[in-house]
């Protein structure tokens, strides 16, 4: 059977609920460093990307800040 958010009702969550889901499963993966491998294309994009945040700290945004910024775009405001 194939498991899936609709089956499981979870589009029926608040929105603030589903991210606190989606930070809960995240925590929960335990990778050992070295078990994934990157492509070549994806190695290229990370450098980049790690240069970019070098180059110009001020425009990265950290987890929290950007967990702040999708809670503050898609929760409902009363």
């Amino acid at each position: 059977m194939h498991v899936s958010a609709k089956s499981l009702g979870l589009e029926k969550l608040p929105v603030a609920d589903r991210l606190a889901l989606i930070e809960e499963l995240w925590d929960g993966f335990s990778i050992e460093p070295g078990s994934l491998s990157l492509t070549p294309e994806q190695s290229a994009e990370l450098a980049q990307r790690v240069a970019e945040d070098n180059e110009f700290p001020e425009e990265a945004l950290d987890g929290d800040a950007v967990i702040a910024e999708l809670e503050a775009r898609f929760t409902k405001k009363s």
